[in-house]
């Protein structure tokens, strides 16, 4: 399984040929994983997918912990064979997920090519590490389908509030996951909000999860071409983030109270496979239930030109050679992506920076 890195250069090792690596998705079904409290609109979201638009055949799969079926009742109650599938005018289609989701994928599978994709509402389920895993690492779903993005629907009007709730013992909130865990934010309710409010809150959002893409909305109709079928979750991804990201962090890191942020680290030379391995073993062993995503952009020693890449939610990473080497005279340069509870960017930093390959001093 993708669970962990494991030591002694495992990961190269194991993927030394990129050709593996930069699978063909062409042949696979996306799913794309909604997350959102109560009220943010999800329901109006799904609604506007199967009775509005027109542009896309979508199936969506609703989980068992939906506040009410999709219009008093449009939704199956249960799934016990395909044909339990509600069919829209539209060709979109529309069915439950009584919590097996291996089960009703693999019901799916026969009818997935009459999809352009597929739509996972996740109603109370504040973190997708448990999709992520059975999607990845289920042999019979990962040669059928791939995660193509996780979206966070969040209610312009009420997302602070739901971020401000304060959980015992320093818990970290629904809300604050959601956001951290995502690729796309649907800004949605827009409407109900002035200028200066949407403005304070996209910066807010932005300090807890730098690298999502936020989009704005109102009554749930969201341009479904700037989330369906771009494969936002992948390992390249960190080769999409702003470099002044990066530039940025230095100060903001010490200004931002948010309990949940984003921390960018990034510098010059070549990694210790080896050290970085242990380096990253230990970091998971003991912080995986903080860190929510994390991305990485790597050069090895004596890994001539390959340029490496991961991504991961916890401690399940996806490691292997980027599609492109690096080219000749390109500056090599090491960039991470951290997004979870309490990190210390300078505490990171020095222990990544202790995992670059030093020459033996000669006596």
């Amino acid at each position: 399984p993708l669970s962990t890195f494991s030591p002694s250069n495992y990961f190269i090792r194991k993927n030394n040929n990129p050709s593996t690596m930069a699978t063909d998705k062409s042949d696979l079904t996306p799913i794309t994983v909604i997350t959102g409290f109560l009220g943010a609109g999800k329901t109006t979201f799904v609604n506007y997918i199967l009775k509005e638009q027109n542009k896309w055949k979508i199936c969506v799969l609703e989980n068992e912990f939906g506040e009410v079926a999709i219009d008093d009742g449009l939704v199956a109650e249960s799934l016990d064979s395909p044909e339990d599938l509600i069919t829209m005018d539209n060709g979109c289609v529309c069915c439950s997920v009584r919590g097996d989701l291996v089960r009703t994928l693999g019901q799916l599978t026969k009818r997935r090519k009459d999809f352009d994709a597929i739509l996972l509402e996740t109603t109370g389920l504040a973190d997708p590490a448990p999709i992520v895993y059975t999607v990845q690492t289920n042999s019979k779903i990962s040669e059928n389908y791939f995660i193509d993005s996780i979206v966070c629907l969040a209610d312009a009007k009420h997302i602070q509030l739901h971020l401000d709730e304060k959980k015992p013992d320093g818990a970290v909130n629904e809300a604050y996951q959601q956001v951290a865990f995502a690729d796309k934010i649907l800004l949605n309710k827009i409407d109900l909000v002035s200028e200066e409010e949407k403005k304070a809150l996209k910066e807010r959002l932005s300090k807890i999860n730098k690298f999502a893409m936020t989009i704005e909305t109102e009554r749930s109709r969201a341009p479904l071409e700037k989330i369906l079928g771009l494969n936002s979750f992948n390992m390249e991804s960190i080769l999409s983030v702003d470099p002044d990201f990066f530039e940025t962090m230095e100060g903001e890191s010490r200004h931002n109270l948010e309990i949940v942020q984003s921390v960018g680290i990034k510098f010059k030379g070549e990694l210790h496979a080896q050290w970085f391995n242990l380096f990253m073993m230990d970091l998971l062993r003991e912080r995986a239930a903080d860190i929510y995503r994390s991305k990485g952009l790597l050069t090895f020693h004596g890994q001539g030109n390959t340029k490496f890449v991961f991504q991961g939610v916890h401690e399940q990473i996806n490691f292997g050679p980027a599609q492109e080497p690096w080219k000749d005279g390109e500056e090599r340069i090491n960039k991470f992506v951290f997004i979870g509870k309490g990190l210390n960017r300078e505490e990171l930093t020095k222990s990544l920076m202790e995992c670059l390959y030093k020459e033996e001093k000669k006596e």
